[in-house]
């Protein structure tokens, strides 16, 4: 059964993905988490209307999440086509396309060096590493898994094109890479990473291997790097447009606000925080807060020796390639979001490590499979590889049992990190969802006092003042909010929650300002079109506000945009249709005793 690839890799390929799928299966029973899924696809518009001409126009332009992805929102948008709002489908393709990642890697890797084992056991360790939960538990980081299936895709070309150059074959390369670049930048380092398997294992470096240059065609590294200007410029014009949506979306911190001396220490730390998590992936949370310039001069040299070492053991044993291949295919991938450039609040992130580790692993099969066959252990290396593999994945089912509820994993990631405000704020905001507004509130204010510079923290804390008719304070809340972001979609949620305050307070003229700059920023801000549209029907403009809330329950359908609809289209005679918006209200809350009340008067008006 073995004897042969054609026969072995079937059969490995099937065990690999009934166990990827099975270790993830609990994933599908989740919800949406409460941290940017809402903007990826419970709250956006496009997404949630599926995949349509509108929706691929939109998403080829659009730097929505300070992103230029179109292919990720093309994906969340096919999840609405198919599954509409119902998380087991989104979930279920995040698991299928880590499944299909699985795949391609033992295959890219048996393809390219013909060793089953040490193939097996990289797969394997990609599979179940609990560092690559969050790649697959969290549907906003769908970008992740399917940036990673068009990169091996794109290696996988490359190796194509690699036994026989040609520009056609280039081309595939080249489209391959472009698609991975439109679902996330991550990948932007693959020219880097291509010349990497130039040297191993590929050989194709000319005087790498003088028996190797006889049985296969090979290049000077002056050409091998010539070979890849068109990607790179790819690369370059990846990392403009990421740049500038990044910078539009208001997520790059300045050197003001995080010097450059803190973010090389920073990133120092973080290559050796890596390091130990994957060896001890213990206390993973969805962020760790940015240290600022807090971290100790020892936990930086520690770091800094940790990388020395390693690195001048890759050297000192560079005869064996995959050590210098894997090590600075961990260095280099990490690259775009080790901090240098910081984007957001986290100082490093499981999901940066997804394709990284990768490296390391290779280091850590190939070496212990040369090292088991100079020593003659025979098959005995694979007892501990498998116990390995269990321990990791029972690590694995429990880091995922986290993400099971929003409450329960915000509460685990405070246990596990410290002075982290975004966690306190969506902790609050997973208990705001259970209607447990005042065991919320406590969270809003650590929040603040972590980080009195934190918009969303005030914007929480403004909500909480408005539901308990505290509008001087909500509406000063949303103020400082407004002061503390540029970014574009929090700001039009502030500026319409502000504008609804000012509403409720009489303040007409100011809450029309802030509706209209919400829509500015974001013309599918439901609730400011729904504030308009109130506006409009309090100044008898019945006509404007029929349109303003038709376009508010377009956007976002709730019981109280159709019954506001529902009034004002009884106001203009229009007894039908204002019958209907208030069905629509009831089919979304049954209890609403006011909507029930006016249809039921309409109904005898009509009688």
């Amino acid at each position: 059964m073995f004897a042969s690839p054609e026969k072995r890799n079937p059969i490995v390929c099937l065990l690999l993905a009934v166990v990827t799928l099975a270790l993830y299966n609990p994933v599908n029973r989740h919800p949406f988490a409460n941290y940017d899924d809402d903007r990826y696809v419970v709250n956006n518009p496009h997404v949630r209307q599926g995949l349509t001409g509108e929706t691929v126009t939109w998403a080829l332009t659009s730097t929505e999440q300070a992103n230029w992805h179109p292919l990720t929102w093309m994906s969340h948008a096919l999840d609405c086509s198919w599954y509409g709002l119902n998380p087991v489908g989104h979930h279920f393709t995040s698991v299928l396309l880590h499944a299909v990642n699985v795949l391609l890697l033992f295959l890219l890797l048996m393809w390219a060096t013909r060793r089953p084992g040490p193939s097996l056991f990289v797969a394997a360790l990609f599979a179940v590493h609990p560092m690559n939960v969050e790649s697959v538990a969290w549907v906003a980081e769908r970008k992740n898994v399917l940036c990673t299936m068009f990169f091996f895709l794109a290696l996988w070309a490359y190796g194509w094109y690699a036994r026989k150059p040609d520009w056609r074959r280039y081309l595939v390369v080249a489209a391959l890479f472009a698609a991975g670049l439109a679902s996330k930048p991550m990948v932007i380092t693959l020219p880097f990473v291509l010349l990497l398997l130039d040297y191993w294992p590929l050989e194709r470096a000319r005087g790498a291997d003088a028996e190797a240059d006889k049985t296969r065609l090979t290049f000077s590294w002056s050409r091998l790097a010539i070979e890849k200007l068109p990607l790179l410029a790819l690369s370059a014009a990846s990392a403009v447009t990421t740049m500038h949506a990044q910078e539009a979306g208001g997520a790059v911190r300045t050197t003001a606000e995080v010097s450059f001396g803190a973010r090389i220490a920073t990133a120092i730390y973080a290559y050796a925080m890596y390091l130990w998590k994957m060896v001890w992936p213990a206390q993973l949370a969805p962020l760790y807060p940015h240290p600022g310039d807090s971290l100790a001069a020892w936990q930086v040299l520690v770091g800094a020796l940790v990388l020395l070492a390693i690195t001048v053991f890759a050297w000192r044993f560079r005869a064996r390639r995959y050590l210098l291949v894997g090590w600075l295919w961990f260095l280099g991938t990490l690259v775009p979001v080790i901090g240098l450039v910081q984007v957001g609040e986290a100082a490093m992130a499981d999901r940066y490590a997804y394709i990284p580790l990768i490296g390391i692993f290779v280091v850590i099969a190939f070496g212990v499979a040369d090292w088991a066959e100079e020593k003659r252990f025979g098959l005995w290396p694979a007892v501990p590889a498998a116990a390995v593999l269990v321990v990791l994945a029972l690590v694995t089912h429990r880091q995922i049992g986290y993400w099971q509820s929003n409450e329960e994993l915000w509460s685990h990631t405070l246990a596990v990190t410290e002075n982290n405000f975004v966690a306190e704020n969506n902790l609050g905001g997973a208990l705001i969802l259970e209607g447990r507004e005042e065991d919320a509130h406590p969270h809003f204010e650590a929040a603040a006092r972590i980080n009195p510079r934190d918009p969303m923290s005030r914007g929480n804390l403004g909500i909480y003042f408005q539901n308990h008719h505290q509008l001087r304070e909500a509406v000063a809340a949303y103020e400082g909010a407004v002061e503390l972001t540029s970014d574009p979609g929090l700001l039009a949620q502030t500026y319409a929650n502000l504008g609804t305050a000012q509403h409720t307070l009489g303040d007409d003229e100011p809450a029309r300002k802030s509706f209209e700059q919400s829509l500015r920023l974001n013309p599918n801000q439901s609730n400011a079109w729904l504030g308009l549209g109130l506006l409009a029907q309090k100044q008898g403009k019945l006509d404007e506000a029929i349109s303003d809330l038709s376009r508010s329950v377009e956007l976002q359908p709730n019981a109280q945009g159709y019954f506001e609809l529902g009034r004002t289209l009884a106001q203009a005679g229009r007894v039908p249709e204002a019958l209907d918006a208030y069905q629509q209200a009831l089919k979304i809350a049954p209890d609403f005793v006011e909507a029930q009340q006016a249809a039921e008067a309409l109904r005898q008006q009509k009688r």
